[in-house]
């Protein structure tokens, strides 16, 4: 089941634009981000924080401005294991000159939805950096209701 969920998932960083959250995400999953003391629950919020995520985490690309998505820069994914309905995949990208190393663990239902969402994040200039850009980025997305 998660192997499904995780090929969706990395067809959504390739594709951003295109959608397709709305069909990965459960009506209750809960986001643990690394900047947010608190989870974030819910589908709209999760998606929210998962599409500026998207646009924030693609790391410098060769040239200023050029970097459409993840796919697209320095963002990749260096480890993947996946057991029942759980996948930890670590990744990596740079951010401002800054090395950010981290870990997405997504956990499904049994309907191939994502119901946890928990994104882990070293060293901590990383966490900085990665805060001010997810910062200005939701600062920056239309609030939806």
């Amino acid at each position: 089941m998660i192997e499904a969920v995780v090929a969706k998932w990395h067809a959504y960083l390739g594709d951003p634009a295109g959608g397709g959250l709305d069909d990965l995400l459960d009506d209750e999953v809960v986001f643990y981000s690394p900047i947010v003391f608190t989870p974030q629950h819910g589908k709209e919020v999760a998606a929210r924080y998962l599409a500026a995520a998207s646009q924030t985490f693609t790391g410098d690309a060769t040239e200023p401005g050029h970097a459409s998505s993840a796919a697209d820069t320095g963002f990749h994914y260096t480890k993947t294991v996946m057991a029942g309905h759980t996948a930890i995949m670590e990744f990596e990208t740079t951010m401002q000159g800054k090395y950010i190393n981290g870990v997405d663990i997504i956990v499904c239902n049994d309907e191939g939805r994502i119901i946890e969402f928990r994104v882990l994040i070293r060293p901590l200039q990383a966490v900085n950096v990665v805060h001010e850009q997810m910062a200005a980025m939701l600062g920056s997305m239309p609030e939806s209701h």
